[in-house]
């Protein structure tokens, strides 16, 4: 900050002397976020020359406006131009300070590609003036502001390299801090910029970029010596390295390299936007929890972010990180990886997945019983983290890393809660679209109490908020009916008699017992496997086709072989399916057994395959934001796998106008219904169409899909309304 700034008592900086003009424009650029700057002549090697400043001053979100004269090199104006035309390749990471530092540091080629790059980006914006009477524009004043304070300045010296290495200069600058007289001229100064900037001065001609006058080198120009602004980069380099080790700035420049150090390695939210009110609001909430909750947030909605968030705002307290993030796969955890990484938090332990941990982990560990707490961010698989291996060494720090969990449904299994009931995290987050776990009341009750929270939780951003505000695609919904064949309703007929038997009408449930799952789960397999589906798949196909659309296209699949014993992997077979329909189509599979996953996302993301055909692998966490349709033909009865699925299919894309879902709902046949069932068949169809109708109410054609559904509901006295009211994500 400008107020931080130690100025000679004068306010005056003179070449030669403790106060070069130098060292006023790093002190000023290092502590600041806006930079007006009225000139004469203006050199882009300037910014080279003070180019460690100028890296802080861009890294901290700084912008720069600057009016200059009409003659500038031609190097300058053909990098002016290049940005004018967004005419540049991403030459550094502008959330990277030693990018930055490196970038403007070297006064070739590239550095002028990184000028371009910046004035593309309007970090950097300039406004080219002629007076309309003879002469040309000799300005040489600025004005720096932090957004709390602001300071302007006159200098002798032009906004040149030549003027800040070569020249005997001058400056003098006023602070708002200063005094009425003081904050008088900063607000004449910057009223007067901004007349100048925004066209509006009657004596100035405006220029556009082609009408810029180039020098030539040795020649001159209306009598003024003009060969500062033609730097050779070999003096250039010469004179910085001359200037910088004198006494006077030696040690000054060794301080801001340091300080530019310290910035590179410290954690920083990763976009200029900072957190959005909604994470701030879920950072709040979790504080006025006592560091403990449940993030419920619809998948795509940013739980990452969310939750890396809380950790910065941590780090920015206590300036310190210990954090460790549980995920349920590989996948998950690369991805992890790459967003923290985004926060500058650079000391990361992998965990699972193949990579080398455990000796690393073990030094760790013993270092921090004896109080050596290095900065530290564990991301583990969940399967590692359970191990005894893992948990050998973990217990010795598991109360003070902040433990986040992604997908922390998962962790209300039997196997994590014997596991988790062991440590005693001080602070907690867990992440999930579906906190709540289906028919699993123990199992949710176990994450409540974890995570000393629940519903509507700690933080709550609902499918359908996040659908309004347009955070995610709406989509169009098509559940398509899915009947089951003769043979397939025989064999369901007959389990559902079985189960007649464990069924209590009294409260319109089953028994708890357990032939009844086992009943339940060969029930569930003849749904999931109808063989109606590869039909359906097919009708789904031609109507794609004659819109034209069978591209960016998912299929859930279902799992395993088809209900008859057959050995044809039911997965291919609805590959199979595609390549006849149209063998042109690229198509490709997404399982365990597929090596190259990131390829093949690669390839969809480029339309170089139309479609993947996935069983669970994208269940979860998985980014694949360029997906327009989706089929899901996997009936497995879990209303957080459609949840998941569906998120992962409205992610934003900056060419989706809107997403389509066709989903298969199986249901039996109508005139095959045994009167004696009726209530059974009720009740497990109720828990199907559920998911549906709600899935309908938030589709764009809503309207048109759940009059669709009221003739199913019909049959069973089912209230697609109430259906509706009755599911929460």
């Amino acid at each position: 900050m400008l107020n931080q700034i130690s100025f000679p008592k004068s306010k005056s900086y003179r070449s030669g002397s403790e106060f070069e003009p130098l060292k006023f424009y790093l002190d000023c650029l290092s502590n600041s976020k806006e930079f007006d700057l009225l000139l004469g002549y203006f050199s882009s090697a300037a910014i080279n020359v003070l180019s460690l400043g100028f890296a802080r001053f861009i890294y901290n979100e700084g912008k720069m406006r600057i009016i200059a004269n009409h003659i500038l090199s031609e190097k300058d104006k053909a990098a002016i131009i290049a940005g004018k035309n967004k005419d540049v390749q991403i030459p550094f990471d502008l959330e990277d300070i030693k990018s930055i530092r490196d970038g403007l540091d070297e006064y070739g080629e590239h550095f002028f590609k990184c000028l371009a790059y910046l004035i593309a980006n309007d970090r950097i914006e300039i406004k080219i003036v002629k007076p309309k009477s003879k002469g040309i524009a000799h300005y040489k004043d600025g004005i720096f502001r932090d957004g709390n304070d602001s300071l302007s300045f006159h200098a002798s010296c032009n906004f040149t390299a030549f003027g800040l290495l070569e020249n005997a200069e001058s400056l003098n600058c006023f602070l708002t801090s200063d005094g009425e007289a003081s904050r008088y001229k900063i607000k004449e100064d910057q009223i007067y910029f901004d007349e100048i900037f925004d066209e509006k001065a009657a004596l100035l001609e405006y220029l556009d970029v082609d009408s810029i006058s180039t020098i030539i080198k040795d020649e001159f120009y209306n009598g003024y010596d003009l060969k500062e602004l033609l730097v050779e980069e070999v003096d250039l380099i010469r004179k910085k390295n001359e200037i910088f080790s004198n006494d006077l700035l030696a040690s000054y420049i060794n301080d801001l390299e340091f300080e530019l150090e310290k910035m590179s390695n410290k954690p920083k939210f990763p976009y200029v936007t900072g957190a959005m009110d909604y994470q701030i609001e879920a950072y709040n909430n979790w504080v006025k929890n006592g560091y403990a909750g449940l993030f419920a947030m619809a998948t795509g909605t940013g739980k990452t972010i969310t939750a890396l968030n809380c950790v910065l705002n941590l780090f920015n307290q206590i300036q310190t990180y210990h954090f460790m993030i549980l995920v349920p796969s590989v996948a998950l955890l690369n991805q992890w990886e790459s967003e923290v990484l985004k926060f500058n938090f650079k000391n990361i332990l992998k965990v699972g997945g193949g990579n080398i941990w455990e000796m690393a982990f073990a030094d760790y560990c013993s270092n921090y019983k004896y109080g050596i707490k290095p900065n530290l961010c564990i991301i583990a698989v969940n399967d590692t983290f359970a191990s005894a291996k893992f948990q050998k060494y973990y217990k010795y720090i598991a109360k003070t890393f902040l433990f986040i969990a992604d997908e922390a449904h998962n962790l209300g299994s039997n196997s994590f809660v014997d596991i988790l009931q062991k440590i005693n995290p001080e602070k907690r987050i867990g992440l999930s679209a579906t906190p709540k776990r289906v028919y699993d009341p123990k199992g949710t009750d176990f994450l409540n109490s974890f995570f000393k929270d629940h519903e509507p939780y700690c933080y709550n951003f609902s499918m359908a908020r996040a659908l309004e505000e347009n955070r995610l695609t709406n989509y169009y919904y098509y559940p398509k009916i899915v009947q089951l064949d003769s043979e397939e309703q025989e064999e369901y007929n007959k389990i559902s008699r079985e189960l007649l038997k464990y069924f209590d009408f009294e409260n319109i449930k089953f028994k708890d017992n357990p032939i009844v799952e086992t009943l339940l789960l060969k029930r569930k397999r003849i749904i999931h496997k109808a063989k109606g589906k590869l039909s359906i798949f097919k009708e789904i196909l031609k109507e794609l086709k004659d819109k034209n659309k069978l591209k960016y296209v998912f299929a859930y699949v279902p799992e395993g072989f088809d209900a008859y014993g057959e050995e044809s992997n039911l997965l291919y077979q609805f590959l199979k399916e595609a390549h006849r329909f149209d063998p042109n189509l690229k198509l490709s599979s997404y399982t365990a057994k597929d090596a190259n996953h990131s390829d093949i996302l690669f390839e969809f993301e480029k339309g170089i395959i139309n479609i993947i055909f996935a069983m669970k692998m994208l269940d979860e966490g998985v980014d694949v934001p360029r997906t327009e349709i989706g089929i899901f033909a996997s009936s497995t009865g879990n209303p957080r796998q459609y949840i998941q699925r569906r998120g992962r299919l409205l992610r934003n894309h900056k060419d989706k106008a809107f997403a389509t879902i066709y989903d298969m709902v199986v249901i039996p046949r109508k005139n095959d219904i045994d009167p004696s069932l009726y209530n059974i068949e009720r009740n497990l169809l109720r828990t199907e169409l559920n998911r549906v109708a709600y899935f309908a109410s938030l589709a764009i054609n809503a309207k048109y899909t759940i009059n669709e559904l009221k003739d199913i509901c019909t049959i069973y006295d089912l209230d697609v309304n109430i259906l509706i009211q009755e599911i929460k994500e």
